[in-house]
Parts: structure tokens; C-alpha cells; sequence
């Protein structure tokens, strides 16, 4: 059975969902958008864009999952390769190339059937160089790809995509990567609309109009009807998608609360039908109830701190290393995160299927003092002030105080905080205005998801930290390696040079943790982030969540 209303047309959706305005008397946002088939959903914060080729973030990458369709999606509930805009695929003897057959009724939601001819152009603009798209190297499995990006060749037509006809478009692998088909399920690889970018701006422009309600053309199950900046923004099923019929929602709420408190009050209130994120220190109550609207799943998602290699005292290994032997993830884990995180040592998350960790960072501040005395600084004399930076949020301001601490301890450093509003922060990430900074990441089964972002080039790496050992593994040794434990072996080797040199802190392996109402289903915890909207449904006479005991 599938639960949601039906889509009766555009006067009725609109009159469901008129500008976000009250409820009928007395009943919640929940019980109405369980009626009505839309759901309420905490995204964190403000979106920064919702262009694929530019995301910055999960905020922005949850909205662009509704909005466009890659070729390939993973099954929410096993992971496993499902069509997207493809309908098959095939590949060669070799595992060189690969043939996607797209389906003909794929359509833009301004109802222009999808060709071969927009991936190609589409992907094009996202390795162009000139764009700066940050997440370009899930690209480079393709042929002459990286080269294209790096501006070391100018002709497109060198790179290994080809548009058989209409509906067939072969890739050319650069290298036999046992796990190409999970790039061509990612989002930033889905095509984008053509005359919609140009007449906005032009395929160079970071950030244009194209995105905006009025202009934006997709081609996911949902399209964008809405968007208030720092409101909510909302998107209306897309009738022209391909799959419809499988679309129980109506539309989908994405409201930017960048406090987790006040998402765990807005869901108790009948306000949301899943939260963003969950008050660590609510967690306990939340486990206690009977019939918990909490979900916790380990993700293949790792916090850690980065330091700014390039600024005296960081630049010293030794340095680097005695803050990251100085912090007790475990104490973390258990005592200040109420055992919503696991503790971690590495840099790739726990879990990692068939892959052997090497030796990790551990809780030992003996050896920090030896090695901060070491490098100069014996307990903590002479250590120039330094600062933590991190995006709002009560859960990051939980973790810095308490490292902030064990560095005071363990080390007699006085290290000071420093917050920042999401927007902001991402631009002092990018542009290295930091000391020592928050960071997270979302990554997929397979370590190089992880480990590809430290290379010397990344431009996610912001730690300015570059190994020419570690580069060789990941970007060489690795791409000649198709036998997957051989490849988990090098993966191994080039983590253990990372921990070494300590460009970066690891602290925890996320968990997922998130309210979600009881008449949501198929919003359920992944090891990956992300989810597919299509499955999503909503039980039309479930009523609101309620707390079962004395308000926490």
C-alpha cells in the first residue's frame, strides 16, 4: 500500500500549500502534511545554491537530491544499482568502458525529453575549469577527465564520453575502478538543463539565477516551486518525471534550523516530520521512550578537525600530532556526545567494508608532551595563541569546549573558539582564514571517498597538506589496481600517512541521529547520506508523535 494523497493538479497542490500558512484549528503541521502528503522536513541551514556542480554541503545536497536524477540511484534499503535515467548499462569485456541506455521517457520537468547529448554537455560544464566545481574529481574515472579539469588538455572531445544516439552514451574509464558505477549514482553527475544555465549566466557563473524557482529546470521527482531565504524552501512533485507513478509525496519542506534544540521542540510541537540533527543531550530521554521516534545509524561519515599546515607552529608535524594524541575520543563519544558518535581514531570512518584500518590515532598524553615539548614548547611555554573555528551549532560548541579543554589539561594550551554562521565559515575554509578547523565528511563504502580528498590538489583539502608518497598511492597506485583487496591494501598504506603526519585531527565516526515521525516511511537511517524522496511515504491518519512521559 502507498500512502499520500494524489496529485489532483496544480489549483489544488496550490491551494494545499499556499505560502506555508496556518493549520486547520487545533491541528499540527505534521497531521495536515500527513493528510495533504507533504512533508516537513529540519535541513540545517540556509542552502549556500542547489547547483549540483557547486555544492558546498548536505544542506544543499538534500534539496538537489529531490530536484535532479543521476544516471544510476541506490536503493535506500539494500544500496544496491537501480535505473535512474538509465534504464541499463553495460560493460565491456575489459570493465573499461561502460554503456548507459537511457530511458526514453526520461523528461525535464518542463516536460523536453532527456538525450545523451545533456550529459555530455553537462558534464563538460562541471569539469570546465573555470567553474571551480570543488567535487569535479568524481569525474575522474572517465578518460582524460582530470587532465580536462586541470587545463593540461583543451579539446572535450579527448575526454572518453561519447553520445552513441539519443538515448546511448558510452564512457571510457580512465583506469579498471572495481566501484565506477557508485560515481554515476552521485547527484553532481546528474544532467542539468541546458538553455535554462545559459540564459542565466552562462556555464561559467558559480552562482546565477538558474536555480531560482522561477527558472530552474530539473529532472528528479520533485521540482522547485518555492524558496524564502531563511524561511523554507519548498518543492511540488514533478508530473513529467519519469517514474511518477512511484512518487507518493506530494511536496517536500525543507525548513533551514540551524539549532538543534529548537528542531527537537519544533518536531515535539507537530512542526516537523523528521529532524536534521538531535540535542546530544536529549538523546537519553528520546532512547527511554517506548516507542522512540529516534533513529541512530553509524554513517560512512567522519568528524575530525583540520589544522592550517601552512602557519607556524602547525606546519610541525610534531605539533600536529601532540593536539591529536591529546584528545580522549572516547570520554567524547561516551560522556559528552551521550553515545551518539563512535570513537575513532581515523581519518576513514569505522565500518568501512573489507578494509583494515592501519594504527590509529590514539588517547595518549604522555607522548603529547613529549612531542609538544619536543618541537619547542615544553609544557606549553612560548605557544603562540591559536583558534578552533566551527560553524554554529550547539553540538559543535559541545565538541570544541571539550577539546578546548583536554588541550588546557593535557598540554596547557590555551586555544580559543570561534564561530561562524554557516555561509561564512565555508568561505574561510576556502580561502584558508583558519588556524584549526571543524570539519566533516560524507563519504561512501569505499575508503578512497575519503582519501582522495587529501591529495595535494584538492580543493577540499584546506589543510594545505601535500605527501608526494601519499599522492603516488591514491593517485597512481591505486588507478592500476583493480583486484579489490590489493586496492584495500594501498588504501591502508596511504591512511597510515595520513595519521602520521596529522594534517588532521580525527575525532569520531558520525552517526546518523534524527527524529522521524511515525507516519514517515522509507526516511529510515543509511550508511550513506542522502535519500531517495520517491520512496518516501506518509501514513494519512497517523497522528503526531507524542512525548510519553514528564517533559526533559
Amino acid at each position: 500500500m502507498r500512502y499520500g494523497a494524489p496529485l489532483y493538479g496544480a489549483l489544488l497542490l496550490t491551494a494545499i500549500l499556499a505560502g506555508l500558512g496556518g493549520c486547520s484549528p487545533g491541528e499540527s503541521r505534521v497531521v495536515q502534511g500527513n493528510r495533504d502528503g507533504i512533508l516537513y522536513l529540519g535541513n540545517g541551514t540556509e542552502p549556500q545554491t542547489i547547483d549540483p556542480h557547486v555544492l558546498s554541503g548536505s544542506p544543499e545536497a538534500n534539496v538537489a537530491d529531490a530536484l535532479f536524477e543521476p544516471l544510476i540511484i541506490r536503493n535506500p534499503y539494500d544500496e544496491s544499482m537501480e535505473p535512474g535515467v538509465a534504464r541499463s548499462w553495460d560493460f565491456s569485456d575489459d570493465a573499461m568502458s561502460i554503456v548507459f541506455h537511457l530511458n526514453p521517457e526520461a523528461r525535464w520537468s518542463n516536460g523536453e525529453p532527456i538525450t545523451a547529448e545533456d550529459f555530455h554537455w553537462t558534464w563538460e560544464r562541471a569539469l570546465n575549469p573555470a567553474l571551480g566545481n570543488q567535487l569535479a574529481n568524481v569525474f575522474f574515472i572517465i578518460r582524460n577527465a582530470e587532465a580536462y579539469h586541470l587545463g593540461e588538455i583543451d579539446d572535450f572531445d579527448q575526454v572518453g564520453i561519447e553520445v552513441v544516439d539519443p538515448h546511448t552514451l558510452r564512457v571510457e574509464l580512465a583506469y579498471p575502478y572495481p566501484f565506477a558505477l557508485i560515481n554515476f549514482s552521485y547527484v553532481y553527475m546528474a544532467p542539468l538543463h541546458r538553455a535554462t544555465i545559459e540564459a542565466h549566466g552562462g556555464t561559467r557563473l558559480r552562482y546565477s539565477r538558474w536555480t531560482r524557482p522561477e527558472n530552474i529546470v530539473g529532472n528528479g521527482p520533485f521540482r522547485l516551486a518555492e524558496w524564502k531565504l531563511q524561511r523554507f524552501l519548498r518543492v511540488e512533485r514533478n508530473p513529467y518525471y519519469w517514474d511518477a507513478d512511484t512518487v507518493s509525496l506530494n511536496g517536500i519542506v525543507f525548513r533551514p534550523i540551524e539549532g538543534a534544540a529548537t528542531e527537537e521542540k519544533m518536531f515535539r510541537s507537530g512542526q516537523l516530520h523528521a529532524t536534521n540533527m538531535v540535542p546530544n543531550s536529549k538523546t537519553p530521554g528520546y532512547r527511554e521512550q517506548a516507542d522512540s521516534p529516534l533513529i541512530q545509524t553509524p554513517q560512512m561519515a567522519s568528524y575530525f578537525y583540520v589544522f592550517n599546515t601552512k602557519i607556524p607552529p602547525l606546519d610541525d608535524r610534531r605539533v600536529r600530532r601532540a593536539l591529536a594524541l591529546a584528545v580522549d575520543r572516547q570520554l567524547l563519544a561516551t560522556n559528552v556526545l551521550n553515545d551518539t558518535a563512535i570513537a575513532w581514531g581515523g581519518y576513514v570512518p569505522f565500518g568501512m567494508p573489507d578494509y583494515d584500518p592501519p594504527k590509529l590515532l590514539t588517547f595518549d598524553p604522555g607522548e603529547a608532551r613529549r612531542l609538544l615539548a619536543e618541537a619547542g614548547f615544553p609544557d606549553g611555554e612560548g605557544f603562540p595563541e591559536l583558534s578552533l573555528l566551527y560553524n554554529t551549532s550547539e553540538d559543535h560548541r559541545t565538541i570544541a569546549v571539550a577539546v578546548q579543554q583536554m588541550w588546557k589539561k593535557h598540554l596547557n594550551l590555551d586555544i580559543t573558539l570561534e564561530n561562524q554562521e554557516w555561509q561564512v565559515y565555508l568561505t574561510a575554509i576556502r580561502e584558508g582564514n583558519f588556524e584549526i578547523a571543524r570539519r566533516g565528511w560524507n563519504g561512501d563504502v569505499t575508503p578512497d571517498s575519503f582519501l582522495d580528498y587529501m591529495v595535494s590538489d584538492s580543493p577540499i583539502n584546506a589543510t594545505g597538506f601535500g605527501d608526494p608518497d601519499f599522492d603516488d598511492i591514491v593517485i597512481n597506485q591505486a588507478r592500476k589496481t583493480p583486484d579489490v583487496a590489493a586496492l584495500m591494501k594501498l588504501y591502508t598504506r596511504a591512511e597510515d600517512i595520513l595519521l602520521r603526519e596529522a594534517p588532521l585531527l580525527p575525532v569520531t565516526t558520525y552517526t546518523e541521529k534524527r527524529l522521524v515521525q511515525p507516519s514517515v516511511k522509507g526516511l529510515h537511517g543509511r550508511v550513506v547520506t542522502g535519500y531517495v524522496y520517491k520512496y518516501v511515504e506518509l501514513d494519512p491518519e497517523a497522528p503526531a508523535w507524542k512525548w510519553q512521559s514528564s517533559e526533559t
